[in-house]
């Protein structure tokens, strides 16, 4: 197993500027993999590989292996590992990671993403994964405890925000289990929480524009301590909101996913 002599060995590789927590323990190695549940012919894509927690034993059950990191030290430790012929390693930032190309390379196979994502990225990126949601088949991360809840929040609560509807439109989203910080090194000073994700499609009724959503969300919770009267009123009077059945007094963290959906459909259908 690669954590012989652990502690000295990743400190040798991990760098902070990468954000890198290398997974240690084995009973959360083994829980994380029956999550995941790897199929021989899925099109499994690992962002932020480490020293292999979770590489080594997949690779182990399937015969290939996507791997994405920008770390060349990492690249090299596995060069050096027998199951290096079953990784296709790509070399790069994940957030400028052609995705779509990735997926017409696979014969537009669906695709299945997991990985114990940096600390200083996770948010930024998983905003960036909702626009592929049709290419992708289901995606399993570690966050910070303190995301993960907020990617999980519902109306009426502090938590709720932006975050909350932009994943939750386009993913159902299940908490697996915390993980503790004595199960990485270095030891992140907080709790990590494993979520899974699985595309959905929902609210048919109305039309969308992501960009459009992230717009009034935007503006909304950044001044979340005023009433939609105010908070929204230079893009919609209060009559209109009326007219939609959305009480004007009300704040963003009260308006369910459904009511922003709804005043999404209202904006598109103004340009009609």
């Amino acid at each position: 197993m690669i954590y012989k002599n652990k502690y000295k060995y990743i400190k040798f590789f991990q760098k902070k500027k990468f954000g890198q927590n290398f997974l240690t323990d084995p009973l959360i190695i083994t829980k994380i993999i029956k999550c995941i549940n790897p199929i021989q012919n899925d099109l499994l894509l690992e962002i932020g590989p480490g020293l292999g927690a979770l590489t080594i034993p997949i690779c182990n059950i399937i015969s290939k292996l996507n791997v994405v990191d920008i770390d060349l030290d990492v690249l090299n430790f596995f060069k050096n590992k027998k199951i290096f012929s079953k990784i296709n390693f790509f070399l790069k930032d994940i957030c400028k990671f052609n995705l779509m190309q990735f997926y017409l390379n696979n014969k537009k196979k669906k695709i299945r993403i997991f990985g114990n994502l940096p600390y200083n990225i996770s948010t930024i990126l998983l905003i960036r994964l909702i626009k592929f949601n049709f290419i992708i088949k289901d995606m399993h991360f570690m966050f910070q405890k303190e995301v993960a809840n907020r990617i999980l929040s519902h109306p009426n609560s502090k938590l709720y925000g932006r975050l909350s509807i932009l994943i939750q439109y386009f993913f159902k989203v299940k908490k697996m289990f915390d993980i503790s910080p004595k199960s990485f090194y270095p030891s992140p000073k907080i709790y990590s929480t494993f979520l899974k994700f699985s595309p959905h499609k929902i609210f048919s009724q109305f039309n969308f524009d992501l960009n459009i959503l992230s717009k009034i969300t935007k503006i909304a919770f950044s001044k979340r301590r005023k009433i939609l009267k105010h908070s929204l009123k230079n893009l919609f009077t209060e009559d209109v909101l009326l007219k939609l059945n959305i009480n004007s007094k009300l704040r963003a963290e009260n308006l369910s996913l459904k009511k922003y959906c709804q005043l999404t459909d209202y904006l598109i259908r103004q340009d009609i």
